[in-house]
């Protein structure tokens, strides 16, 4: 039985876009092939920045976008040729366009109407581009042949959005997590973001516990927030014989 190279994500503080960048950098994948992937994207300013946390005694890497000031709202149709018209390899645009779609779709769904007629408010900003085409651009780096997850800790409260104050998880992201198990541990807060949730439903082929695994590199990505429970997110990377 030939091995197979698997990411096992470690959910019990949710997931976000730049947890998931900093737990792949935190594995390894260097930050030139990030930052020299965004830049591939041909925006004028757009960066990261990468220092190290300590969360709850954990030490984890934060990933910060560094994005132009802008208030820009995007349709999906302005968004694609950004990252298709780009130099990136084949696989991370189709992977990036998959995450973008089906974010899109769960929003669509979540305000009635078409996918062509939504708002990218948060996808359409240019911190998420990132986050998704940059989960992208890391996969690959990472030489990840499959991706599972534990259950994914949502969070609870409100969190305040363009379209005003909605419950935790908002609607898109439980529209997005739809086939993943969640739970809320009693936190009042957002712990898992719909971008986190786009990226997550679309790689994850399984959840469950740690699968048996050949664990070769364990890797923290740290949130923004400090909470009663450590802000990171986990990530396992070794091999599986299935």
């Amino acid at each position: 039985m030939i091995p197979m190279k698997t990411l096992y994500l470690n959910c019990f503080s949710g997931i976000s876009g730049d947890m998931f960048l900093g737990a792949m950098l935190d594995l390894g994948v260097s930050r030139e092939s990030l930052s020299s992937g965004l830049e591939a994207l041909g925006i004028e300013g757009l960066n990261i920045g990468v220092s190290g946390v300590t969360k709850k005694g954990i030490r984890a890497t934060k990933v910060e976008v560094i994005a132009p000031d802008t208030a820009e709202e995007r349709h999906l149709a302005e968004i694609l040729p950004i990252i298709n018209d780009s130099d990136l390899p084949a696989d991370v645009k189709r992977l990036s366009e998959a995450v973008l779609r089906r974010q899109g779709a769960a929003e669509a769904k979540v305000h009635g109407t078409g996918i062509e007629h939504v708002h990218f408010h948060e996808v359409g900003a240019l911190d998420t581009i990132a986050d998704v085409v940059g989960a992208a651009i890391c996969l690959k780096e990472a030489g990840v042949e499959q991706v599972c997850a534990s259950r994914v800790n949502v969070g609870s409260g409100k969190v305040r959005t363009s379209h005003g104050l909605l419950p935790v998880p908002a609607p898109a992201t439980a529209e997005l997590l739809r086939s993943i198990p969640t739970y809320s541990s009693g936190v009042m807060a957002e712990l898992t973001t719909p971008t986190g949730a786009a990226i997550l439903a679309e790689i994850c082929k399984g959840t469950g516990p740690v699968p048996v695994i050949r664990a070769k590199k364990t890797g923290f990505g740290a949130g923004s927030r400090d909470l009663e429970i450590p802000n990171v997110l986990m990530a396992i990377l070794g091999e599986t014989d299935s």
